[in-house]
């Protein structure tokens, strides 16, 4: 069960605006036997999606705060990530994975105030997709 909280814990950090990488504590958890593949991978998309839900609520929230100096986002990140958004719309947050972007892209998603259900939807299923491929890679 400790091993279960751990992974949870890594992919929800890894969701955040915080550098890590929950793919290699996922591959590493799997290749040691340590759970079914089923519920690592199930506890892995819960803690990351939930993770992006936090940035997407912090972007609902620091909307009026986007130009103060303690913003999480650099310009160029917000710049990028909104550029995205408004190309591809709510349907980007299917890429919330994509390292650099994704992360900045849930936050803006919340500066635009998405609406909860289809960015959970959208988010989960993103996350869903890329931690299924990094199990099938692991050997067993």
């Amino acid at each position: 069960m400790a091993e279960l909280a751990l992974l949870f814990a890594s992919a929800f950090l890894a969701a955040t605006l915080v550098p890590f990488a929950s793919e290699i504590t996922l591959a590493g958890m799997a290749m040691a036997g340590w759970g079914g593949k089923l519920t690592l991978w199930a506890t892995a998309t819960a803690g990351n999606t939930l993770g992006s839900l936090l940035n997407w609520s912090l972007g609902r929230w620091a909307r009026r705060w986007r130009d103060h100096r303690l913003f999480p986002l650099r310009p160029a990140q917000l710049d990028r990530a909104t550029r995205h958004f408004q190309r591809w719309g709510i349907w980007s947050l299917l890429f919330a994975w994509v390292p650099v972007v994704g992360d900045p892209l849930t936050l803006v998603a919340g500066l635009f105030r998405t609406p909860f259900l289809p960015t959970l939807i959208l988010i989960g299923i993103g996350k869903g997709v890329r931690y299924a491929l990094v199990l099938g890679l692991v050997p067993g």
